[in-house]
């Protein structure tokens, strides 16, 4: 929902996809780049929207009620035939989450916006096969970067963003075996690139001989459609 519904639509249809066939929209925490389209889509296509209580709550809805499947931030529910189990990220956000998901015995993971992996998240990750995670930026980009230095500290921090490094660092120690697709996302547009992501995840994964096959997620791109 980080995108103009327009947008949204736009890619959904590349791929076939109705917005008006929305199940539903699972938001992860309240930043723009996370949430600005979501207004307009739950107000245009009254899609339940599931969310913690606490992120419902800063949400400016502008006298809007949205179809709101609030839960609090662990708990599991069930969207069509999947099976969705929320755990708590540490990011500078009110109330952050990810998600797992689970249908027809396959275990897709989806993490984003942390500081840093503790090992309640290594744990929800363990059994994924497909795995979206966190690649934000290049420690070097960042500090050269044209960003003040309180909001270089802020990425930087333990509720900021994952490095290329700390991604680097949880695919060498603890990515899961069953893990066969793996996604580094989140790529910042001025303190990262592709390039770099892609070279040093490779290093990480043949240095453990894993097969898994990469992906990089690349800012402002549309992604393949990963199938099961």
């Amino acid at each position: 929902m980080g995108l103009s519904r327009k947008e949204i639509q736009s890619r959904l249809a590349a791929i076939g996809e109705d917005i008006e066939k929305l199940d539903a929209v699972l938001i992860t925490h309240e930043h723009s780049d996370h949430v600005c389209g979501l207004v307009s889509v739950a107000r245009k296509q009254n899609t339940p929207v599931f969310i913690t209580r606490l992120t419902a709550g800063s949400i400016p809805w502008n006298d809007f009620t949205p179809a709101l499947d609030c839960f609090q931030a662990g708990a599991c529910f069930v969207v069509g035939d999947i099976d969705v189990r929320s755990f708590t990220t540490p990011h500078d956000a009110i109330d952050p989450v990810g998600f797992t998901f689970q249908a027809q015995g396959v275990r897709v993971g989806l993490v984003t916006d942390l500081g840093y992996i503790p090992e309640s998240i290594k744990i929800h990750l363990r059994g994924m096969h497909l795995l979206l995670m966190e690649s934000n930026h290049d420690l070097d980009m960042l500090k050269d970067g044209p960003y003040p230095w309180s909001v270089r500290q802020r990425i930087m921090g333990k509720m900021g963003h994952l490095s290329n490094e700390a991604a680097c660092r949880f695919i060498r120690n603890d990515l899961d075996t069953s893990i066969d697709t793996l996604i580094l996302g989140h790529l910042s547009e001025h303190t990262n690139h592709p390039a770099r992501v892609a070279l040093e995840a490779d290093r990480a994964l043949h240095g453990r001989r894993l097969f898994t096959r990469l992906v990089i997620a690349e800012p402002g791109q549309q992604s393949e459609v990963f199938c099961y």
